[in-house]
């Protein structure tokens, strides 16, 4: 039996969901024919209040294409250091929009309005034009911690001010909702463009969608098509994702509460120095500075059991709807012969 904690992407679509995207009515989505992926646009944007939706292949391409939206080359996109769109998406920024990206050093990858403020550059020729404002809720390098929503709030008058887009990366947005018991429509009406993942807690095998209204997504559709990702017949996938709205979304606190739990055994164990409030479905602890990481590791491949190394003695765990109570036991178990 391997275990693996290694990320909520390693799910594999279940019997239900891959009948249910045998039954997908399809089409050639280019014509924008699909009927099935045309219902799973039109249901992610109605549970924004948003106006439109479109589909893409991967989390990344739906982040580069709205930062595209927002901004021209030679500006510059607010975000923190740990920023997805800044830290794991290959330079896109700069290589897709031609923009450069201002750090804030926030606390577990979130930030205040204050220092939003701060960090606006000039008004003066020489500094590059302050046009995006990006945040990532769940926080990936943060250890899934969610923002407080009225900090998004304040963040969104100073974004009016100033008239800037405000992006949320939402790749782990659907845990931050049921972690916080907050709605979809609830950040619709926080941000212009929202990209959703499919693919991470929900189960899907492939996909995200980024929603937002009809004036900043008209030219969502040119952007991915310049981005190589058009498709033709992918209800499948859509039917997939319909499938994950309908049965997994709930089922999110179940691996929060693994996660917890995870963290109250590696909190005992005296090759941990610390374990990073868990607040969703990422576990990040670090080692004592004596202890050998690899060695660690090891101990627990030999058990099957794998996670990730994040560099500097800090590793993460990662639960999803495939690591099962008997898998978890097992895990439970074994740290308790370290």
């Amino acid at each position: 039996m391997k275990i693996d904690l290694r990320s909520d992407t390693v799910t594999k679509p279940s019997k239900d969901m891959l009948e249910a995207m045998m039954q997908a009515q399809v089409g050639d989505d280019v014509f924008r024919e699909d009927e099935t992926m045309n219902i799973l646009e039109k249901r992610i944007a109605d549970m924004f209040g948003k106006e439109q939706a479109l589909f893409f292949p991967s989390g990344t391409m739906a982040n580069q294409t709205a930062i595209k939206l927002h901004t021209n080359p030679g500006e510059q996109v607010i975000c923190d250091k740990y920023a997805h769109i800044y830290n794991y998406e290959s330079g896109g920024a700069s290589f897709n929009s031609g923009v450069s990206c201002k750090l804030i050093d926030g606390n577990r990858g979130m930030f205040t309005a204050d220092q939003v403020v701060e960090a606006i550059n000039p008004d003066a020729y020489y500094y590059a034009k302050t046009s995006l404002v990006e945040v990532e809720n769940t926080t990936n390098k943060g250890g899934g911690a969610c923002w407080d929503y009225q900090e998004l709030l304040k963040i969104k008058e100073v974004c009016n001010t100033h008239n800037f887009g405000f992006h949320l990366d939402g790749a782990r947005l659907w845990h931050a909702l049921v972690a916080k018991n907050e709605t979809p429509k609830q950040y619709g009406d926080v941000f212009d463009t929202i990209s959703v993942c499919l693919s991470k807690g929900l189960g899907c095998p492939v996909g995200s969608v980024l929603v937002g209204d009809a004036d900043i997504m008209k030219e969502a559709l040119r952007v991915r098509k310049i981005f190589g990702g058009n498709m033709r017949q992918v209800g499948y996938l859509a039917a997939a994702g319909l499938y994950a709205l309908d049965n997994n979304i709930n089922r999110l606190a179940e691996d929060h509460k693994k996660a917890k739990e995870l963290g109250e055994a590696l909190g005992k164990l005296s090759a941990v120095k610390s374990v990073e409030a868990i607040e969703t479905n990422i576990v990040i602890f670090e080692l004592h500075a004596d202890v050998d990481e690899n060695a660690f590791l090891n101990k627990l491949e030999e058990n099957n059991i794998h996670i990730i190394g994040m560099g500097g003695g800090k590793l993460r765990m990662v639960t999803h709807l495939d690591y099962t109570n008997s898998m978890h036991e097992k895990v439970l178990e074994c740290l308790q012969t370290f």
